[in-house]
């Protein structure tokens, strides 16, 4: 009877932990759209910037895909994998409602991955800096260390 307590206890914390990990991805996406709401153009300016793509292009991803907090993990995708945004957008229309793992399984990030690891925690920032998407101690350095956190 014990064994299967904390057999229970146990799936229930894992349960819990991957909601949660789910949940700050959610609250982070939530955050986004939030400031884009608030101001569309500075939005688009800052996501331009930090991605080093042309602000007339940012504005064709913001119109294109389901809400801005879209167009900026399109971006982030983008950069994470090294594919063309445009290529990226139309891997999140192929698969839009699957979820944002399935959309980076598709371009190629592995499950297990520190990158797939980053995504599914929301571990990124929203600077408007050149190369400030990712957490860590070279934030806004624009250096790729192997790893986009």
């Amino acid at each position: 009877m014990k064994k299967s307590l904390v057999a229970l206890a146990g799936f229930f914390l894992i349960a819990i932990s991957a909601v949660s990990a789910h949940a700050d991805l959610d609250t982070f996406l939530s955050n986004l759209n939030i400031q884009a709401k608030a101001d569309l153009k500075n939005f688009s300016v800052k996501l331009a910037s930090q991605f080093g793509v042309p602000l007339p292009q940012v504005q064709i991803i913001i119109s294109t895909v389901e809400t801005s907090a879209d167009a900026f993990m399109c971006l982030q995708l983008s950069r994470m994998t090294k594919k063309q945004p445009e290529m990226v957008v139309q891997t999140y229309k192929d698969n839009k409602g699957k979820g944002w793992g399935v959309i980076a399984k598709e371009l190629g990030i592995k499950p297990g991955s520190a990158e797939f690891h980053a995504l599914k925690r929301g571990d990124f920032t929203f600077t408007g800096e050149p190369g400030g998407s990712a957490k860590g101690k070279d934030k806004g350095k624009g250096k790729e260390k192997g790893r986009n956190k």
